[in-house]
Formats: structure tokens, sequence, C-alpha cells
């Protein structure tokens, strides 16, 4: 896609955007609208306002002009940052079925990725935050916090804490989003909390496979802001998923474990007895 159209689907997402807040009687900064004003404005300045009104809008009924802007724009942004597959993986020496991959999980294309999601199920709120949860909302769509409020508002309570819910994954080029809640550590470890982290990795897998996925990316669960200490939660994660393909000796389900940073990737690279390589930079979109 060419420059001058990726400005124009941006334009239209941004006016789209704050023409319903103000339908809404909701407040838009001065800086967007700006934005929007600017003839001139790049596509990055265009696409970090409509992000930014992304975070933070409440899951009304979109506009056709929106979501036909949204559906033509996301696809050709996670392409141009190189779309990944399950066979891109690293496969352990010791059991194929588990493998490690080190990018942005919204570039791979498996049959489920997994969100690291907070109790509210719909998403991160704070404008353009670098979480996993807010990059798995922004590129799926509006669709995904509209698809996600509204299992909430049925079930009327917060999501528990290691359970697992599945979803469509939009404009995503997985088939399925597996979102779970880990547990908030703040690296302050109970006994409780680790037999927490290992349902949710449990609780995933049992969801993939009942929903017939042959692939499963899983990320670092509550590693971020929740402040579980990296190496124990690796650790936790890699045995639990060893524990569960031993149960499951039928299942031709393919783990991936998804790593971002170099420090997760030297972690499971020493877990998984993979070859130590010199890291890679990863850009955050």
């Amino acid at each position: 896609m060419d420059a001058q159209r990726k400005e124009s689907l941006a334009r239209t997402m941004l006016g789209c955007l704050i023409e319903e807040s103000r339908a809404h009687g909701v407040w838009v900064p001065d800086s967007i609208v700006d934005v929007l004003d600017k003839r001139d404005a790049s596509f990055q300045n265009l696409w970090d306002a409509t992000r930014a009104m992304m975070n933070v809008r409440p899951p009304w009924k979109a506009s056709p002009q929106f979501l036909i802007a949204q559906d033509e724009l996301l696809p050709d942004l996670i392409a141009e940052a190189g779309i990944c597959t399950v066979a891109d993986a690293e496969p352990c020496e010791g059991d194929a079925r588990m493998s490690l991959w080190r990018g942005d999980i919204t570039t791979l294309a498996a049959d489920a990725i997994v969100n690291a999601a907070n109790s509210g199920m719909t998403g991160c709120w704070q404008p353009l935050h670098y979480c996993i949860d807010n990059a798995i909302h922004t590129f799926a769509g509006v669709q995904l916090r509209a698809e996600m409020a509204s299992i909430m508002e049925a079930q009327g309570h917060e999501e528990p804490t290691a359970h697992a819910r599945i979803t469509g994954a939009y404009n995503l080029p997985s088939k399925h989003i597996i979102h779970t809640v880990g547990p908030i550590a703040k690296g302050r470890l109970t006994e409780e909390r680790r037999r927490q982290l290992a349902r949710c990795y449990t609780a995933c897998l049992d969801t993939a496979n009942a929903h017939d996925c042959l692939s499963i990316a899983l990320c670092c669960i509550s590693t971020g802001v929740f402040g579980f200490p990296r190496k124990e939660a690796a650790e936790i994660a890699v045995r639990t998923v060893r524990e569960w393909l031993a149960d499951h000796s039928d299942s031709p389900m393919v783990v991936v474990f998804n790593v971002f940073g170099d420090e997760d990737e030297a972690i499971y690279r020493d877990l998984l007895q993979l070859d130590q390589k010199g890291a890679s930079h990863v850009q955050i979109r």
C-alpha cells in the first residue's frame, strides 16, 4: 500500500473517532484534533493519534466507514511489519511439539495466540501503551473490545485469575486469541500465585485443544506490569507445558513460547536447551 493511501485511511479513521466521541458527548483533546486539521500531517502522526483514540474508545457500535478503513489499514500494517508462521519458530530437539520464537505476537500466524489480559478483559485503556494487551487489541481492531465487552456484560463480574477465554482474532493473522488473567505478583511470590500461573498455561492449552487448534503461541504471562519474576515464570511455563504435552501425547498441537526481549529469550533458550544466539532487536510498534 502506498503512503498516500495509508495516510488517507488513517485520516478517515481519526475523523470517524473524533466525530463519534463528540456525538457521545466525550471531549477530544485539542492535540488530537490538531493532527486531523493539519493538512500535511505525516502518517505516523495520524496513526499515533488514531491508535490513542482507539485505546480509550468505549465499545460503541462503529460506523461502517470506520470499519472499512480500519479493516484495510490494519492488515497492511501487520504485513508491513512481517508476518511469520509457526514454521519460523525454533523447535526443541527433545520434543518437536515445543518451539521458541522471538517477535511481535501480533504478526504470528498461529491457530491461537495468548493475550495476557487484565480482569476487565476489554484491553489496555492507556493510550499508546507498550503492553501486549494494547498491541493485540489495537491490531485486531475495535471489534475485539466489543466482543469482550459483550462477554463481560453477560458474565456480570470481572474475570477470575487463571481462566481462559477464546475469541476471534479479527485483523490479526492468527485464527483465535485466548485471553487469560495472570496473577499479580509485584515481585512477592506465594505458592498460590505460582499455582495460578501454572493454571493460566493449562487453561490456555485446554482451550486451544478444545477448539481443535494445531498451534498456540504462549506469551510471558504476568511478567510485565504484574511483576512475576521472569526466570521463575518461564520455569513454570515450560514445566507446565511439558506436563500437559505428556498428558496429551496424542495431541498434534505445537506449542510456541513467544518472547520479546533479550532477557526472556536467554532464559527460555536455557530452559529449552537451545543454543544461545546473539540478541536480535525487535521493534515495538
